[in-house]
Parts: C-alpha cells; structure tokens; sequence
C-alpha cells in the first residue's frame, strides 16, 4: 500500500530525489521490483521507496490534476479525496468573480483547491493539522510557481481565525481514516468504520458539518464543499445548494453563503452550463414519446428534473424515475436526448430477437429503476451486426420495461 513519511518526502525535496523523481516519471508499475532494485544500487533504500510512491502517486493523480500531476506532490488520501482541478477551477473563478481577494481554505488537503485560487489572483491561507500534508502544500506551491500566494499553517482548523479574509473555504474529511482539518471525536471514529470508511453522515465529517457551517456564517462569503449525495433536508436554509458535474459524472456539492440563500443549482462542467431551479412542481407522468431526456446527473442530485422537463415541454415515463419523455426534439445542456423506436415490456428474449432483426451489434445499455445488470444483458442477447443501438431498462408507468433507440443526431437501428 502507498505510504508516505516526513522525514522521507523531505528527501524527495533534495537535488538527489529530484533526479531520482525525474527518471521515474513513465516507469512502470508492473516492473517496480526490478525498478527499486536496480535504483537500491546507487540510492537510499528509504529515498528510493518514497521516490517509487511518489511515482505511482503522481500517475493516479494525472486523471485529476493533468500535466500539473507530475510537478505536484502527494499523499495517498490526498489523491484519493483532492478536488478534480476542472472543479476547484470553476469554484476558484467564482470566487475571483465575487470579488475575493484573500482566502482562508481549511482543510486545504494537498492543495487541491489551493493551487486554482492561487491562479485566479487569490491569496490563500491554507491551513491542514497534519504536517506531512502541510509540507506536501507547500511543495506544490513552489514547485507551481504559487508561494507567493499560499501561505501554509499547521494547525487544528477549528482554532484558525480566519481575520483578514473575505471568503472561507471548507473541505471536510469525508472518508474514514482521514482528518484533515481537526481532530476526529470517538462517536464520529465509529460511525465512519460502522459504514465501511465512506462517511454519509455530514456530522460525522473532519470537522462537522455543523461547525462548518457556523464557520462559514463568520464569513463574509464561504463555500463548504460535501458529498453530492447529501440529504437536501441537511443543506441549511440560509445556504445556496450548488452540484456540480464533470462530463456527466456527478462530483461533489457546494454549499454557497453569501450568494443565493435558498437556491439550488446544477452546474455542467466544462461549458459552465448553470441552471438554478425555479421552484417547478414535479412533472406529469404521460407515454412514452418519440424523444427520451436523460437529464445530467448534476440536475438529477439537485432535484431539478421538473427544470429539465419544462424546457422540452415533456413529462415523466414514470414518477419515481428521472427520465423525460416528449414528442419533439429540443437542445438542451442539462440532457441527453434519445430517439425511441421501440417500448416494450421487459423481456431479454424478445429484445435478442430484436437487436438480431436489426443487426444491432453495439449495445449500450442504460438502467434506472431495474434490477438487472448491463453485462447479464450483453451477455444473454450476443449482440452481433453492423448497427449500434441503446436500450433503457426501466419502469414506465410502473411497469417493467425496454426502451429502444439511439443518441440524437446519430443514425440507429430503423424501426420494425
């Protein structure tokens, strides 16, 4: 398992394990035995072992940071719960945006959110209790060019006061073992391990939601960034409730003070697309129609889909599922658009059938409100042919059921 020690990630900070960190920016994992062997004959034994971590480090962190992951430094909890930079980017510029000109960021973690804010003129107080990880921002500042702007404080984020700054930033712990801001109590110890070490519970959050929130209000402007499925009864009234997604993967919610008391948001990212909901009631239930929406996952979590439904003049297959359906094709950021051909009651034989007649032999397959896996449905229906073609399995009016068709603009399987 990674591991990471001061005393070691010092060491990387040197000449030596600055070179030796260059020489395994591509090495490969499978061949790290005859890596540190071969690099044991002329280093540390230690150096090398914390060298070869911060390799393998740096290649998980790319899918987050980019290029950057490769001038950055990390640890193993700050890889696994460091925001995507495309999402700190958007949060960053809304602050410039706002006005921010200095920042408090508890919780900071690797700095993760840091390093953006930073990039967009703001100066950062970043503060973590743990020095490892303190010593890890303060690399990565100066390895960006950034020390200019983010000053590091080791300390317990619940003894910071945040004077001189306009806005606060706050990144609870949010998985088990992790406590980046402030000491975890013995009742919030046991909740995360009773959960497996994914922590669903906002109270059981390093620090609490609780106290976050009460930091946050001290605050001329703060952001509190939770887990995207957070109960929306837990989003406090005074709170703007924003999630965000990532080319359709929902990643994380931010609780705003100072913005839109009340409001909730989907943003889209990257186009930026943003839509606040405008109170709809829930949408009518109606049959199927000639055009699918499968409303983005950010739109979903915020309880919007009434939003998405109104601009496509559509209703709802079914009540209890997050798929629109309308006569007429509209554009929408907030959706996905399907051309249905066929809505059948569920049947894997009869959709075989099918795809067989249609010469279907690309298949995607898409789930809501079923219990049926996509790969026991590859599986049994052997999709062969030179058409591709999606099918949703799902429940329309209650009822089991297979919608058949393909992504607007493209060309599926022609209907029987």
């Amino acid at each position: 398992m990674d591991d990471v020690d001061l005393d070691a990630f010092s060491a990387l900070l040197t000449d030596e394990g600055q070179s030796l960190l260059a020489s395994l920016r591509d090495y490969d994992p499978a061949a790290e035995l005859a890596t540190a062997t071969r690099l044991r004959r002329e280093h540390d034994a230690g150096l090398v072992a914390a060298a070869l971590t911060q390799a393998r480090l740096r290649q998980r962190a790319a899918v987050k940071f980019g290029e950057d992951a490769y001038r950055m430094y990390f640890t193993p909890d700050g890889v696994e719960q460091s925001t995507r930079a495309s999402v700190a980017r958007h949060r960053a510029e809304r602050f410039a945006a706002l006005g921010v000109r200095r920042l408090a960021d508890l919780c900071c973690g690797i700095g993760g959110d840091a390093v953006p804010l930073a990039r967009a003129g703001v100066e950062v107080l970043a503060v973590d209790r743990s020095p490892l990880t303190c010593a890890v921002v303060r690399a990565n500042a100066e390895a960006l060019g950034l020390a200019g702007l983010i000053e590091v404080r080791c300390a317990d984020v619940t003894e910071i006061a945040a004077d001189g700054c306009d806005a606060v930033f706050v990144d609870p712990a949010r998985r088990g073992g992790q406590s980046r801001g402030a000491a975890r109590s013995a009742s919030q110890e046991g909740r995360w391990r009773a959960t497996g070490g994914r922590i669903f519970d906002p109270e059981a959050y390093s620090p609490p939601l609780s106290w976050a929130v009460a930091a946050a209000r001290k605050a001329p402007l703060a952001a509190l960034k939770v887990a995207p499925g957070i109960p929306h009864e837990a989003v406090p009234e005074d709170a703007e409730a924003e999630w965000v997604s990532d080319h359709g993967d929902v990643k994380e919610a931010v609780l705003w003070f100072g913005t839109a008391p009340g409001t909730r948001r989907a943003t889209l990212l990257p186009s930026g697309a943003t839509l606040p909901a405008a109170g709809l009631p829930d949408p009518q239930v109606r049959p199927v129609g000639r055009w699918l929406y499968e409303p983005d996952g950010a739109v979903i979590r915020a309880h919007m889909v009434a939003d998405v439904a109104a601009r496509v003049g559509g209703g709802l297959i079914d009540p209890t599922i997050a798929y629109v359906t309308s006569d007429e094709q509209h554009t929408t950021p907030y959706a996905t658009a399907y051309e249905i051909t066929d809505v059948l009651p569920f049947n894997l034989k009869r959709l075989k059938a099918l795809l067989r007649e249609r010469e279907v032999g690309v298949l995607t397959v898409k789930k809501r409100g079923s219990a049926v896996e996509p790969e026991e449905v590859r599986r049994r229906v052997k999709p062969q042919g030179p058409h591709a073609a999606t099918v949703f399995l799902t429940r329309v009016a209650g009822a089991p059921s297979m919608l058949l068709g393909s992504p607007a603009g493209t060309s599926g399987p022609a209907r029987a």
